[in-house]
């Protein structure tokens, strides 16, 4: 009789599955409204005022059978959390999403509307990838798991970030700490990307300043000065030597690294598998000096040091004080930092969402880590498995942004999906859910 059940009860599931798909399916072109309605919003940072962005989202969420929570953390900063609750208790997924973009560069050298704009295809506008699409696609997919909370267990939760172009302390950071369902058994995050390119991880990050003192002196006069300039170019000279820290990465990432390469690189790049696998140093800005016939007191740098999974912030902390500690006269600040964080490329969650990209693009994608910083590591920070799905991004932070139509509506689409397989899967049923 159990087993009965069970046969029956898997029929259901199976039948309400393929109706659900076949709805989305359907009503996908809703996705591409959406997101034109969230572009021609504006939340560029600075100011990253997302007051409006959060009203709005709210509103497409009307006459929908879901909960809306709105944190504010600062007061150009508004938080979302959305909660569509399942027939019986059980598992958590939460998508998550910030609301704030990069500024408009110059509107004089778009050739669309970059309030939003489709032609050819495209979908053009300021943040149409980074991540307003994505932003669309979560809002799509809990709106049609609202209307089939009988069919399944636990809740779905969107978190709508109101600050992450700044670091995200006021945003994801701020939810993950006060509000206990902003967290979950699992997160899909839908900033910019790749549905062909799953990431399962990201570098860790260290910023600093260096300060070099000297004493002034006429250029003629060199005997009488102490270049602060010269002793600022020696310590940058040898913190270039990060770049060969040696990296005890686990296995599996140095493995999914390799397998993606190909894939991941005809995306992001060329060089990417090298710059993933070990430590990089980048000086942003550098001055000092007054007038060319004086010799420098003073002189200043910054830098942005990304760290590979197997190196962490105190090896390499250690490391440039090390180096800093050769140059008299040279002092040093570490401004920001965090770890490096990776969820295993084979967990669940990771493995159901690869299987509906696969469904719905017509080929498998890879899984890889990821070069930039997201909220996904302040959910990995918590001990959450996540995973970044979102859109392809062209002429991000330029002029002509934009993301490919179908894409976006595909995004939507899988989420759905995606969403419901998680919720539905059994316990113990990892092995069943593997491609």
């Amino acid at each position: 009789m159990l087993a009965d059940e069970a046969i029956a009860g898997d029929a259901e599931i199976a039948h309400t599955r393929s109706a659900h798909g076949a709805a989305v399916a359907q009503s996908s072109h809703e996705i591409v409204a959406l997101a034109r309605t969230l572009v021609a919003v504006p939340s560029a940072y600075p100011p990253g005022n997302t007051h409006a962005m959060a009203d709005t989202i709210e509103a497409m969420f009307e006459g929908f059978d879901v909960s809306v929570e709105r944190y504010g953390t600062l007061p150009h900063v508004m938080n979302l959390v959305v909660r569509v609750h399942g027939a019986t208790p059980g598992r958590r997924l939460v998508f998550n999403g910030h609301l704030d973009t990069f500024p408009l560069v110059s509107a004089k050298q778009w050739s669309a509307d970059f309030n939003g704009e489709e032609r050819d295809g495209k979908l053009f506008g300021l943040g149409v990838s980074d991540m307003k699409g994505g932003l669309a696609a979560i809002i799509f997919a809990l709106r049609h798991l609202a209307g089939l909370r009988d069919a399944f267990a636990g809740e779905v939760v969107a978190t709508f970030a109101g600050d992450e172009e700044s670091m995200g302390t006021e945003g994801s950071g701020y939810l993950l700490d006060h509000v206990p369902h902003a967290a979950g058994d699992a997160m899909i995050s839908a900033d910019t990307g790749s549905p062909h390119v799953l990431r399962f991880g990201e570098k860790g990050m260290i910023w600093l300043r260096l300060d070099a003192t000297g004493k002034s002196a006429h250029a003629a006069h060199v005997h009488k000065g102490d270049s602060a300039i010269e002793k600022l170019l020696d310590a940058i000279q040898e913190l270039k030597s990060v770049r060969d820290y040696p990296v005890a990465a686990a296995p599996e990432v140095l493995a999914a690294i390799e397998r993606s390469a190909a894939v991941s690189e005809a995306i992001s790049g060329l060089g990417e598998s090298d710059v993933l696998r070990r430590p990089t140093i980048t000086f942003g800005t550098i001055s000092g000096g007054r007038l060319s016939n004086l010799i420098a007191d003073h002189a200043s740098a910054t830098a942005d040091i990304r760290l590979p999974v197997g190196v962490s912030v105190a090896q390499m902390t250690a490391r440039i004080n090390a180096i800093v500690a050769r140059h008299p006269g040279v002092s040093l600040e570490i401004v920001r930092e965090y770890e490096p964080s990776w969820t295993d490329p084979d967990h669940e969650v990771i493995r159901t969402l690869k299987r509906n990209c696969a469904a719905k693009l017509g080929t498998e994608p890879v899984v890889n880590m990821r070069v930039g910083a997201s909220d996904a590591r302040l959910y990995r920070r918590h001990g959450i498995p996540t995973v970044v799905c979102g859109l392809t991004s062209y002429n991000m932070g330029a002029a002509d942004e934009y993301v490919h139509v179908d894409e976006l509506r595909a995004l939507g689409e899988i989420f759905a999906l995606t969403a419901f397989d998680y919720l539905n899967a059994p316990a113990g049923a990892e092995a069943r859910l593997t491609p």
